[in-house]
């Protein structure tokens, strides 16, 4: 338990069913003399009446001094203090019963159930389901039986159906087909999963050049009639899941005797497994940050990456040659240096970067939104041409995501540059003029931006406790302004845009 779960710290707990009070109290000193895990004993109150029979008198003390000097009186009190530190993190690791909690104790962090005790029909199944609870760190629960009892289960199973039928429990036994399976039986699956993992990545011809496995999940963005999308997070959502079933079944393989035992896995199988798992899980956390993903797409990431601290370590040390600057480790290399993949990568990566950005962050900038957008259609045609420079495609785009950062390009009057508000309003107000449906000087658009931007803020303020009254506020105040310079249809197709503006601010945390 300390190995494969503790040491790992996923917070999962263990619970070790015995076949009586002293057993269980006598493996709570075991436990305790090793220092290695924590546990806690819950059992119903040792029998002190006179002549009982049911457990030797040698045997009675032991539990009956366990009871007075760790439950004392109040036996529920101290139940459920251990079942409440039990749900939490840290002591006690492993429960230790013997017949109380192997029903209806249901802890979604209990992962492993030690088995010490003859359990037959459906006070086994009982007792197994304590494990099955959906648990964010757990692929599955664990049962070590020590009694030999688990190759009933399938005739246990089957009984219980036939209870569950007759009690109208509506119980099948077909519900749970192939809900289990032997440990030392699922290594197997170990060379299918790998290859799996491997076909993600069929069209890399060098195996050695990491930048071609990035080619595989960079984000690469289409537009099919009108719907822009990215064309590779099918790719990369096959690729993470695969890796998180081949790094979990290593896992098990890697704590099971079976797996080292197996003359089909010899030691260099082994080595190149453990290799690969380290080798995608960086390609993994590459793939992620040039998707700019958040969204964690295994809950079993955490568990690979102990793995490989705890199983892979350097093989070789490579010398370099000559000197290396370690303050300049960190700098970007030059883009003019690049090779052409490298570049060609690159040259993905920011367009997919700039179409997500003109998207989503500018689309509290309407006007904003539309000059990038067409600059970045302009240039995407422009690098259709190029496709033999790569480098000329990555500098086409840089200089798209250089004048988002400045805005510069916009026009936008210096009164109200720093004002990211106003300047949102001031492209409303200029993409009008341009329409036709507003006349006027720039200095005029300043000033009614300047104003719009003051009673969308005070609309704002002044509704921050109710915020359904915001937008009837800001409609309120601005579409007067507007209807003076407008009239009533433009003016009210402005307002509603500003409300929009608005709302995406308030939800993004920007207004």
């Amino acid at each position: 338990f300390e190995k494969n779960f503790k040491s790992l710290d996923l917070g999962l707990k263990g619970q070790l069913a015995t076949d009586s009070k002293l057993s269980a109290i006598r493996y709570k000193k075991a436990l305790d003399a090793t220092g290695k895990v924590t546990s806690a004993v819950i059992v119903s109150p040792p029998d002190t009446r006179e002549g009982h029979e049911d457990v030797d008198e040698s045997e009675v003390p032991e539990v009956q001094q366990w009871w007075k000097d760790n439950v004392k009186i109040d036996a529920k009190l101290y139940e459920d203090q251990v079942l409440e530190d039990f749900s939490e993190p840290g002591a006690p690791d492993i429960l230790i019963v013997v017949d109380k909690l192997l029903t209806g104790f249901d802890e979604p962090a209990n992962a492993v159930l030690y088995i010490d005790k003859l359990l037959k029909e459906h006070n086994l199944v009982q007792a197994i389901a304590r494990v099955n609870r959906l648990h964010e760190q757990k692929k599955h629960g664990l049962l070590i039986d020590y009694r030999g009892i688990l190759k009933e289960l399938d005739t246990a199973l089957t009984k219980y159906s036939d209870l569950a039928e007759k009690t109208q429990s509506g119980f099948d036994v077909a519900d749970i087909k192939g809900l289990y399976a032997d440990v030392s039986t699922e290594y197997k699956k170990l060379s299918g999963l790998h290859d799996t993992l491997l076909k993600i990545f069929d069209e890399v011809q060098n195996r050695a050049d990491r930048e071609q496995y990035r080619q595989v999940l960079i984000p690469h963005f289409v537009d099919r009639n009108g719907d822009v999308f990215d064309e590779r997070q099918k790719t990369r959502e096959d690729f993470y899941e695969a890796l998180t079933e081949f790094g979990m079944c290593l896992k098990i393989a890697l704590g099971s005797r079976s797996f080292y035992e197996d003359k089909s896995f010899n030691e260099t199988t082994i080595a190149m497994y453990k290799r690969d798992l380290k080798f995608f899980s960086e390609i993994r956390r590459t793939a992620k940050q040039d998707a700019e993903e958040t969204v964690d797409y295994s809950a079993y990431e955490g568990q690979i990456v102990k793995l490989i601290d705890k199983h892979i370590i350097g093989e070789t040390i490579i010398e370099p040659d000559g000197v290396l600057l370690v303050n300049e480790l960190a700098k970007d290399d030059d883009p003019e240096n690049w090779n052409e993949k490298k570049a060609r990568n690159e040259t993905e990566l920011i367009q997919s970067r700039l179409t997500r950005t003109i998207e989503q962050e500018l689309a509290v900038d309407p006007y904003a939104q539309a000059h990038f957008s067409e600059l970045l259609k302009n240039a995407l045609d422009e690098a259709a041409a190029l496709f033999e420079h790569p480098y000329k495609q990555y500098t086409l785009f840089k200089d798209i995501e250089d004048q988002i950062e400045t805005r510069a390009s916009l026009g936008i009057p210096k009164e109200i540059a720093k004002n990211p508000h106003a300047g949102a309003y001031f492209g409303l107000l200029k993409m009008a003029a341009e329409s036709g449906k507003l006349e006027g000087e720039v200095e005029r658009f300043v000033e009614l931006s300047i104003e719009l931007d003051k009673l969308v803020t005070q609309s704002v303020a002044e509704n921050s406790l109710n915020p359904a009254s915001i937008e009837n506020a800001i409609k309120k105040s601005v579409l007067p302004l507007l209807f003076k310079v407008l009239g009533l249809d433009s003016a009210t197709e402005i307002t509603n845009r500003i409300v929009e503006i608005t709302r995406l601010g308030i939800t993004r945390g920007t207004r």
